[in-house]
């Protein structure tokens, strides 16, 4: 009989091949990601600050960065069946820097949870005024996601199934309602409402309002079955969600002449909207969590050597998005999404430089892939990986010219690449990686700290 994922989901171990799933529903969960209320403020940002053209033209550009980076870091977490953050310690970062990326993929996410809850929130407030305060509104909403996410995986496909279709009809309803009272020929020919913005600028902000969902990519494909289905739900999640949802923000911005996407979505029809708020937050805040507990609970095995319970993490990190978005972490977003867009991309750079160029520790996985367990040592720091990250992502940075995205990851592929040829990616230290026997994926351990089946970073001389 074909096993389903223990509780903790497979967070310090490979999928097994009987815990692959079908790519259609992983795929509606991809364009669940997508397809959120962030994404419509995303395409309000563009459409008061462009031209419909100039801002679809961004979006395009934008979604193909996404798309690639999103394809190859999903194939490697595809073949490996690793999440993110795991998968780190055998390309390129080592254990340390694997713990790393793990942490700041924990933070961001928990970042992005803040923000969806505080849309939410600020919404019903609108809609209910005094009723009661935003920030109860943000605990109530991030409780309700954090108990979801506890429930694991199987809790997570059982939302998406129903909230991406309810969604996509409300939201379909309110921008008809909207663009009803306005020339859609108008619309498309109108001048940008607000001050302008380069659509190179704009470039980047869309690859950065996604660039750690690409990221983690791998937390999600690892379920898939085979590299084409990495390619189709990737396609056809991203391409959906990044041109309905974002086209329509725009669309919105030039009618009301606002870049208030919440505000235009909830008045144009009234009680409804609250239930856009509801299904909008819900499908998208489930998997910001669930990464970010993924990164959290890799971070804390390799730094403390200790296993954390993925439901006792996610419970933990549920409360602290809330509380972030009670303190009012709305009002950074595009700052959010710019430091995003230039400090995430080296990582999946340097992620595919090392397993299909420079492959120092290839060798490693291939040899245990097929016995689905972990190799059996790991490097513990590798310092010229931290290097090229922290050049690339200030490189992105500080360069304006072009799109900061692609400069942070090319540079990043270019600079590991070179100095993996010239011998100067290497190991500093050796991890034993200790794990129980492969079958052992009902979450049963016979390790006494009550962990996952998986990998416990210790080190070793």
């Amino acid at each position: 009989m074909a096993r389903t994922a223990p509780a903790d989901d497979f967070a310090l171990s490979r999928v097994t091949p009987d815990a692959r799933k079908p790519w259609f529903g992983i795929a509606v969960q991809r364009f669940g990601q997508v397809s959120a209320l962030s994404q419509f403020l995303l395409g309000a940002t563009l459409g008061y600050s462009m031209t419909f053209g100039e801002a679809a033209l961004a979006l395009l550009l934008g979604s193909i960065i996404l798309e690639v980076i999103m394809c190859i870091v999903g194939i490697i977490g595809q073949k490996e069946g690793l999440n993110t953050a795991l998968l780190a310690r055998w390309t390129g970062f080592g254990e340390i820097g694997a713990a790393l990326v793990g942490l700041a993929i924990g933070i961001s996410l928990i970042g992005w949870f803040g923000i969806q809850s505080a849309i939410s929130a600020q919404s019903l407030d609108a809609l209910m005024p005094g009723v009661m305060p935003i920030w109860v509104w943000s605990l109530l909403f991030g409780l309700a996601v954090t108990a979801i996410v506890a429930y694991g995986f199987v809790g997570m496909q059982w939302l998406a199934n129903i909230t991406v279709p309810l969604f996509l009809i409300l939201v379909g309803w309110s921008v008809i309602s909207e663009l009803s009272k306005h020339s859609i020929g108008d619309l498309l020919t109108s001048p940008a409402p607000g001050p302008t913005m380069s659509v190179w600028a704009g470039t980047g902000i869309v690859a950065g309002g996604l660039i750690v969902g690409a990221i983690i990519t791998a937390d999600m494909t690892r379920f898939n079955r085979s590299k084409a289905d990495v390619i189709k739900q990737t396609v056809v999640g991203v391409s959906l969600g990044e041109f309905v949802i974002g086209l329509a923000g725009v669309l919105l911005a030039h009618a009301a002449a606002t870049g208030d996407i919440v505000a235009i979505v909830t008045s144009s029809i009234g009680f409804i909207g609250l239930i856009i708020v509801i299904t909008g937050t819900l499908k998208i805040n489930d998997w910001n969590l669930y990464s970010s507990t993924l990164g959290l609970v890799n971070f804390i095995s390799t730094a403390f050597a200790k296993n954390l319970h993925r439901v006792t993490t996610t419970i933990v990190l549920g409360v602290v998005g809330s509380v972030l978005a009670a303190a009012g972490i709305l009002s950074q977003f595009t700052g959010f999404l710019t430091i995003l867009g230039v400090a995430f991309p080296p990582i999946a750079g340097i992620m595919v430089a090392e397993y299909f160029f420079v492959r120092r520790w290839r060798g490693d996985l291939d040899a245990t892939r097929s016995s689905g367990r972990l190799p059996e040592f790991a490097p513990r720091i590798v310092p010229a990986t931290l290097v090229v990250w922290l050049v690339s992502s200030l490189v992105g940075y500080y360069v304006t010219w072009g799109i900061p995205a692609l400069w942070s990851l090319f540079l990043s592929i270019i600079l590991y690449t070179v100095a993996g040829k010239l011998g100067w990616v290497r190991g500093v230290g050796r991890s034993t990686t200790i794990q129980d026997a492969p079958d052992a994926v009902d979450g049963t351990s016979s390790d006494t700290t009550g962990s996952t089946p998986g990998s416990e970073a210790v080190a070793s001389n």
